[in-house]
């Protein structure tokens, strides 16, 4: 094959040759081939509970049966409302196997943003949990939509008998009265069968497999269409990032939750393509999570920037045993690079940093598990995958360390976004898909993210990059989080603010931290604002949120002068 010369490729790791042909498959196809190679080996695992692939299969079957009896046909787009359980494992792979879409759903949501989505995706089968948190809503669903059929997954039923009795019995609280409707089942009675669906035809290329919303922090989410030789190809290329995987043995920590597209490819599809067992946790909790590690012995631990900050930055963490994790591979914000260095410090691991998309499935690039990790680097493209560095102004491919819009192309690059032609056309130009973000590239394929260009902050016209002040102020000792914004300034149109969580048990005043960046930020890109918290916002994966934070600057109306920092 003639491969043109990407300065990627000089440092590409053997193992994972960039130009080798990438499968184009269902994205049931992996899981059900380690169903078929690993029958008696556990594939779930859920707070004592655990089910093996045979189980897990055959489940999946007759969940495809059901959903086909109660009208899902190729096409039919079923809507998953849930949290880490077997239930979503389940129900995913069986709506796949029915011939129908899956669209994934924060269970969070409030009732607005549900009821937008199942209108939008014309989502005909809603699954969800009989917890108070979820159940209420999804009900609301079936008055307010064109919802055919709402399905009620038990949590008493999802844990070990014991657990369950007992959790019904002191938490009933939390448990929703599900009411008596015909429009409604029991995920017990959808398994009633015997699992003889029908076949149905896919065609990878075309045929969706996911609707992954997105977008929801500048508007309206929309719909990213994620096909099923999307979903396969991101999975595959990640999948053989890992060096001399050890297949069948791998123990996968799902601390992310899988409606996530992140948590979706990188924890849930990748382990099936190691036959690998998966720890569930219903949510990220620190104390239950280090309790996870020492105990369960994950080897794999894909997470976000805050999961590891956390744990690095536990009073209890020199209590539990964290080295049977090998491998770890950060997503959905930027990797502090003190961040990086005390987690592997810990555990003995390699943590390297990825970035991705929902539009791309989600992964784009990825430093290498093995070789050089370039500091505050996302890495290399991953297989088959074109970056390139484009100019804001007008589109043209750019050179070695120009900073541009970052724009991929790749099989993972999704076909647009459900019911949004225009939107569609504005991403995608010259072939390419414009993801946002402003980046540049080494001489050796590296590429680093400076910032997204929605948040760039312009003063007196200058461009500011958040990510560059975030970065600079995380390396003072005292910092465990930081998030810097835009905010409006009455004499530079915009001005940075930073937000600041200090480490539990140190203290550092803005007089400190002013002090601290004289010499790594230049005079403009000062900071000239500063706010300490106990906590800062962030989403429901534990990624950093800029959205609350801009909304109550927004209401603040414009600083009248700027109080320091700055030209």
């Amino acid at each position: 094959m003639n491969v043109p010369d990407y300065p990627w490729l000089k440092n590409y790791p053997p193992f994972a040759p960039w130009h080798a042909p990438i499968p184009v498959l269902p994205a049931y196809a992996g899981f059900m081939t380690a169903v078929k190679q690993y029958p008696e080996n556990l594939c779930l695992e859920f707070l004592g509970n655990w089910w093996t692939y045979e189980e897990v299969g055959d489940m999946a079957k007759r969940a495809a049966k059901g959903l086909q009896d109660i009208g899902v046909k190729k096409g039919s787009r079923v809507a998953l409302m849930l949290p880490n359980t077997h239930y979503y494992v389940v129900a995913y792979m069986g709506t796949l196997l029915a011939g129908g879409t899956v669209v994934n759903v924060n269970p969070l949501y409030a009732e607005r943003e549900l009821e937008h989505m199942v209108k939008d995706s014309g989502a005909d089968v809603l699954v969800t949990m009989d917890l108070q948190q979820m159940y209420p809503k999804a009900r609301k669903m079936l008055d307010v939509t064109k919802l055919k059929k709402l399905v009620v997954c038990s949590m008493t039923e999802a844990l070990p008998m014991a657990k369950g009795a007992l959790f019904s019995l002191f938490k009933r609280k939390t448990l929703a009265d599900v009411t008596e409707d015909p429009l409604q089942m029991w995920f017990s009675e959808l398994l009633n069968n015997r699992g003889d669906y029908e076949r149905v035809p896919i065609n990878p290329t075309e045929d969706l497999a996911v609707l992954q919303y997105t977008g929801g922090t500048t508007g309206v989410p929309k719909a990213a269409m994620l096909t099923h030789s999307n979903v396969t190809a991101n999975t595959h290329q990640v999948s053989r990032w890992k060096d001399n995987p050890d297949l069948g043995n791998e123990r996968m920590l799902a601390a992310l939750p899988f409606f996530h597209v992140f948590a979706m490819t990188v924890v849930m599809l990748c382990a099936f393509e190691y036959g690998a067992t998966i720890i569930m946790m219903p949510r990220f909790d620190l104390k239950e999570c280090l309790k996870t590690i020492h105990k369960r012995k994950p080897t794999f631990f894909p997470a976000v920037p805050t999961i590891f900050t956390a744990i690095n930055n536990s009073p209890e963490v020199s209590k539990y045993d964290l080295t049977s994790i090998k491998l770890c591979i950060s997503g959905g914000a930027a990797l502090p690079v003190e961040v990086k260095k005390q987690f592997e410090e810990l555990t003995g691991c390699v943590l390297v940093e990825g970035y991705g998309l929902s539009e791309t499935s989600p992964v784009v690039c990825t430093n290498p598990t093995v070789g050089e990790n370039k500091p505050g680097s996302i890495g290399l493209p991953m297989p088959g995958t074109i970056v390139e560095i484009r100019s804001l102004e007008d589109d043209r491919v750019l050179g070695i360390g120009e900073k541009g819009e970052l724009c991929v192309r790749g099989p993972q690059v999704m076909k647009g976004y459900w019911n949004k032609p225009d939107e569609t056309a504005n991403v995608f130009k010259n072939g390419v898909l414009h993801t946002g973000d402003v980046a540049t590239m080494d001489e050796d394929g590296y590429v680093f993210i400076v910032d997204r260009i929605k948040d760039m902050i312009n003063a007196s016209g200058y461009k500011i990059y958040p990510r560059m002040l975030e970065e600079a102020i995380h390396l003072h000792p005292a910092v465990e989080e930081v998030t810097v914004i835009g905010v409006d300034d009455s004499y530079r149109g915009q001005a940075p603010k930073a937000f600041i969580k200090l480490k539990q048990g140190m203290t550092a005043t803005e007089a400190d931290l002013r002090e601290f960046l004289k010499d790594k930020l230049s005079k403009i890109e000062q900071p000239a604002f500063y706010e300490f918290r106990d906590e800062l916002p962030k989403t429901l994966i534990g990624k950093l949120s800029k959205k609350e934070l801009k909304q109550e600057e927004s209401d603040k109306g414009p600083a009248p002068v700027t109080p320091g920092g700055g030209a």
